[in-house]
């Protein structure tokens, strides 16, 4: 791309999406005149690359999601133009390994020595590659290019409005008091704090008044874990990844040991006295699925039959909008069922009797997307699985997610303990990996979840399968399934409720503040106090009394809101008040509408709508504001994996950055 003018351009947001455009501004740079300069403002009050969440400082307890084959910052596409420097964080870690960089401390030394390609790790080395990739691209920046970096915050962007300057661009103001004029500006804001909603605003107003200490949604490495003090209860409120990245500070981060178990089966915890005892709770009663122990991000063994990306570009072909649960997760619920019972026929074949091929060929012909209706399918794979397979091995799909559910308990006691086998369960599934039915089935939803995020963001889904089916229930249900942490974290909690450390409250509960006893409380309507017994014959009745826990601390471990419309962001605040942008709104199945997560933007490259209906040309959004016009926006980009599928979702932020850049130099 050739460019015969000087351009200006800020990047407010320096993590990994505004990295990411700066590696395609470098990457696309090419001028045909000389004197043509590009000059690029990147903003942001933490460092660059690693920006807020990838800090490198922080603690190598927090341990990333992914493995290592996975994360990337640098596109492999070659459709695209070749990266001035940089790979993916596998191939930067390989060349650490073998050459380390004499920046690395003795920590990312030590670490790097022990990860292998499918470790997981910190997110403090995740943040080291970041930072240096970025300056590896800082020292490749071709003749006529300045990068200057601005260590505060942006507290607002406005067009400039005067008569020679109508339509030159805009001044963005910095919290230092510097205002910079610029071409474009590119919003890569990434996590940003959010107000708490009227509940969280009582809990925390109530802590004031009484003395208490509450800890709001937060990313992890900004909290002073010190605050909590040892030995005496903690609520922890969400069982998600934040809730184990709470567990490792308040654990090994205070000096505690995690050990092999005597008996070879799992580890044992050796507490070092200055834990709190943790007591913890969420809807579901039991933290996410561990993940399966895989040689790559898919499982090899399972592919998409039904919910392929060929079926779905029949929608846009055909000119339709498809809605989730009629169109969608009929297929992909589909391809679940053939995970669980084609992995349970090769792994387990004595579990659906004799003749696991013929049970194949049956359920494939049921299966099979005939012109009949959702009910017709299920109930003619019911017949087939119901001749064919064990009952104590049929799949539950929707139960996996809640394996608690219809189950009462009379004691907390008698609730941490299934709740422990649970965990050891689990942890012995991911170990099997390719050869457990249960690991598989969540593998091809982890497969569909990658068609899915193409379907929303190339054509979209209907706004009431949006709120009610995709967001309504959907998500919330793979994210427990699909996007656990290491199968090591389920062994550590499983030691850490053995040795007294970590209790839970149980299923669906309930918190409140006893004034006058001056502390937090829980209760689950499905765990019974001291002397109680829940339940009826049936034993999935709600207690009578409750077990009701106490503490004085509570913390949420959850990230703030992703919702445009609550964070407290002074340049969002400020954008949104002068109409330069909107938030999306979507309809429900009632006409009603709804204020979605995410900024109203248009496409391509995707610029926000104002409060009037134009486009706000100069503008652009990237990353995890698109959330009304993508899903999944808090997934890193993908690499490129040596075998397995590549799909389109997979380094789509990558390419959204590359259409950025391409338009900011070719404006």
């Amino acid at each position: 791309m050739a460019t015969t003018q000087s351009i200006r351009t800020a990047l407010i947001g320096a993590g990994p999406r505004g990295t990411s455009v700066l590696v395609r501004l470098l990457a696309n740079w090419a001028p045909a005149a000389p004197g043509a300069t590009l000059q690029i403002d990147v903003i942001d009050p933490y460092p660059a690359g690693p920006g807020h969440v990838w800090r490198p400082d922080q603690s190598r307890l927090y341990l990333m999601n992914t493995q290592s084959f996975y994360p990337t910052v640098v596109p492999q596409d070659p459709g695209l133009a070749p990266p001035l420097a940089g790979g993916t964080f596998e191939q930067w870690r390989q060349r650490q390994r073998q050459d380390p960089d004499a920046a690395l401390s003795g920590a990312e030394r030590e670490e790097l020595g022990a990860l292998e390609a499918t470790g997981f790790p910190s997110r403090a080395l995740y943040g080291r590659y970041l930072r240096h990739t970025l300056e590896e691209l800082v020292a490749a920046a071709p003749e006529g290019v300045t990068v200057t970096f601005h260590r505060t915050s942006a507290t607002a962007v406005r067009p400039v409005t005067g008569e020679d300057d109508a339509g030159s661009g805009f001044d963005v103001e910095l919290a230092d008091g510097t205002t910079l004029r610029v071409g474009s500006v590119v919003l890569a804001l990434g996590h940003l704090e959010s107000r708490l909603n009227p509940e969280q605003r009582g809990l925390q107003a109530a802590a004031g008044e009484l003395g208490l200490t509450y800890l709001p949604p937060a990313v992890p490495a900004d909290v002073d874990w010190s605050a909590i003090p040892a030995v005496q209860p903690v609520l922890v409120r969400g069982m998600g990844l934040n809730f184990f990245d709470v567990m490792g500070q308040l654990t090994e981060g205070r000096g505690g040991t995690f050990l092999p178990a005597d008996d070879g089966a799992g580890l044992t915890y050796l507490p070092s006295g200055r834990e709190p005892f943790i007591i913890a709770a969420s809807r579901r009663g039991t933290p996410y699925r561990a993940k399966a122990t895989l040689s790559g991000y898919y499982p090899a063994s399972v592919s998409l039959r039904y919910l392929t990306e060929e079926a779905v570009g029949r929608f846009a072909a055909a000119g339709v909008v498809p809605a989730f649960d009629h169109d969608l997760w009929p297929l992909l619920h589909r391809d679940a069922v053939w995970a669980y019972y084609s992995t349970l026929a090769r792994s387990q074949p004595d579990a659906v009797g004799p003749g696991p091929e013929r049970f194949l060929a049956l359920l494939e012909e049921a299966l099979h997307p005939h012109a009949h209706s959702t009910a017709r399918w299920e109930d003619a794979a019911t017949e087939v699985i119901e001749a064919h397979v064990d009952p104590a091995c049929r799949l539950d799909l929707l139960g996996l997610a809640a394996p608690l559910a219809g189950r009462s308990f009379a004691s907390r006691a008698e609730l941490d303990a299934a709740v422990t086998d649970y965990l050891l369960d689990d942890a012995r599934r991911s170990v099997r990996g390719e050869d457990d039915p249960v690991k598989m089935t969540i593998g091809a939803l982890h497969h569909g979840r990658a068609v899915l995020k193409s379907v929303v963001a190339d054509g979209g889904i209907t706004d009431e399968s949006w709120v009610a089916g995709l967001r309504g229930w959907f998500e919330a249900f793979v994210e427990g399934l699909a996007s656990g942490p290491p199968a090591l974290r389920a062994e550590q909690l499983a030691a850490l409720v053995r040795a007294g450390v970590v209790s839970f409250v149980g299923p669906d509960p309930k918190f409140g503040v006893d004034r006058k006893a001056g502390v937090f409380t829980a209760a689950s309507p499905w765990v019974g106090g001291p002397g109680e017994t829940p339940g009826s014959a049936t034993g999935i009745a709600p207690a009578e009394t409750p077990a009701r826990v106490e503490a004085s601390v509570l913390v949420e471990a959850l990230a703030p809101a992703n919702r445009v419309g609550v964070n407290a962001s002074p340049l969002l605040e400020q954008l949104l008040a002068d109409g330069l942008v909107r938030p999306r709104l979507t309809m429900t199945a009632e006409g009603i509408p709804l204020q979605s997560t995410g900024l109203d933007v248009v496409p391509h490259p995707y610029r926000p709508v104002a409060a009037n209906g134009a486009v706000t040309e100069g503008i652009y959004v990237l990353g995890l504001q698109l959330s009304a016009a993508q899903w999944g926006t808090a997934i890193a980009a993908e690499a490129r994996q040596a075998q397995g599928p590549v799909y389109r979702s997979g380094q789509r932020t990558l390419r959204d950055a590359d259409e950025i850049a391409r338009d900011i130099l070719g404006g």
